[in-house]
């Protein structure tokens, strides 16, 4: 009886292990549905999102040497190299690399960083999402 207790226990476990996984995991438009409603919350104004905004943004400097292409190339469908470490970085679109914006701690974690060391400051959610629409129209 305490073998069929244990083995049930068990499975339970493995069940619900699998499913915080799944419920943790997003596409990436799911993750740009989350930054939009942090856009809506936070900006009265916001009128969505622009793909040609994300763009000039994750390609040009802000007052600084650095920008997201510095470490992520021209072309986000191709691997990059951080500018300080040397260390190869994977390719940025999701259309190139699927794990890419599906693990919404991971998008938070490296927005903060990355945005912190281009910008010197927080990036918006007007600026993260309009980063993101850009990259989903990357193509292969």
């Amino acid at each position: 009886m305490i073998r069929i207790i244990h083995v049930f226990l068990m499975v339970f476990v493995a069940v619900t292990g699998l499913m915080s996984i799944s419920a943790a995991a997003q596409t990436p438009d799911q993750v740009l549905a989350t930054i939009k409603a942090e856009a809506q919350t936070s900006s009265p104004s916001f009128r969505g999102f622009s793909a040609e905004r994300g763009e000039r943004f994750f390609k040009q400097t802000h007052g600084n040497e650095l920008s997201c292409a510095s470490c992520h190339t021209e072309n986000p469908a191709a691997s990059g190299k951080h500018t300080k470490t040397g260390k190869i970085i994977q390719a940025l679109a999701p259309a190139a690399n699927a794990e890419r914006f599906t693990d919404p701690a991971k998008v938070e974690k490296w927005f903060k960083r990355n945005c912190h060391d281009v910008l010197v400051r927080a990036c918006t959610p007007q600026e993260k999402g309009d980063a993101l629409a850009y990259l989903l129209t990357v193509k292969i």
